[in-house]
């Protein structure tokens, strides 16, 4: 039965799904190999379906398996959200974690936050683009300040406001010379960060060769210090790292980057439609263009 669903053994699912390899799960869960294999033998007994084929090819995900995967990891999520804000209630007092990602300064938020509930004890966490979205979902912060595109499943989502976005060259690049410069011109060059946070510049390229990738936005910078490709940022981040070696250009033909203001749906804390009521009033201009409230 669905209800009676193990924790731990949806663990164990997930990792065997993202590995593809029950001995490199099994390392990677810390147990023993034959163990790991008896336990997904329990889940999929329990499922009533296979959720993987093994075959002297290896280890793939049946159909079932791969529909699966978004669930398990939902709930493993969701679990452990509720096993933080229990912890937290535990210690006692009223607290909320902000997170924010790279040029984004919550503070104004955050001092009104304190301001207007004066015993709430408020922390802020520096967020990524490969964990914005998670940190909130499994209950590391409360709410966070976003970057557009997110898939906003599962979460409450008040735009805040838009900025431009400006591609980070090396100093010595010929694009350095121009005031701006268009995507076009960015094609023959490598972008260092995931396609998905510039779709346009994915839309605009063809083949699947494999690119250099950095994660952080220090690693990107020093990536293009060294001329290895380009990173396409906000303006505000591509201003808040700044660098003698490397320099940034409008990308004229870009729309404008989306912030916004997102926690987990279905929570309503005093708290946090304290914070969004202060957002909205710190942030008025999406509602004079006419944007909704997600």
């Amino acid at each position: 039965m669905l209800d009676d669903l193990d924790l731990r053994k949806l663990r164990y699912f997930v990792a065997v799904a993202e590995e593809l390899n029950f001995i490199r799960a099994a390392d990677r869960l810390h147990i023993a190999q034959p163990v790991l294999t008896r336990q997904i033998k329990a889940l999929e007994k329990e499922l009533g379906v296979e959720l993987f084929a093994r075959s002297t090819r290896g280890t793939e995900l049946t159909p079932a398996g791969a529909g699966f995967v978004d669930d398990a990891r939902a709930i493993l999520r969701s679990a452990a959200a509720v096993q933080r804000r229990v912890r937290q209630a535990a210690r006692g007092g009223s607290r909320l974690t902000v997170g924010f990602m790279p040029g984004i300064l919550p503070t104004d938020l955050v001092r009104a936050l304190r301001e207007r509930i004066p015993d709430l004890a408020v922390e802020v966490v520096r967020t990524s683009w490969d964990d914005q979205v998670e940190m909130i979902l499994d209950g590391r912060v409360d709410a966070s300040f976003v970057r557009f595109p997110i898939d906003p499943s599962g979460l409450t989502v008040i735009p805040l406001y838009t900025e431009s976005r400006v591609v980070v060259l090396s100093a010595t690049h010929p694009l350095a010379a121009r005031e701006t410069v268009s995507i076009l011109d960015l094609g023959p060059l490598d972008l260092l960060q995931d396609p998905a946070a510039v779709p346009e510049w994915r839309d605009s390229r063809s083949g699947s060769r494999e690119r250099p990738r950095a994660r952080t936005v220090e690693e990107k910078l020093e990536m293009v210090a060294g001329e290895r490709g380009v990173v396409i940022l906000p303006e505000s981040t591509a201003r808040f790292y700044t660098r003698p070696d490397v320099t940034h250009r409008l990308v004229a033909d870009l729309p404008p980057h989306q912030v916004a203001l997102a926690f987990e749906a279905g929570r309503n804390s005093v708290e946090l439609r304290v914070m969004a009521q202060i957002a909205r009033e710190q942030h008025p201009e999406p509602a004079r263009r006419g944007m909704s409230w997600i």
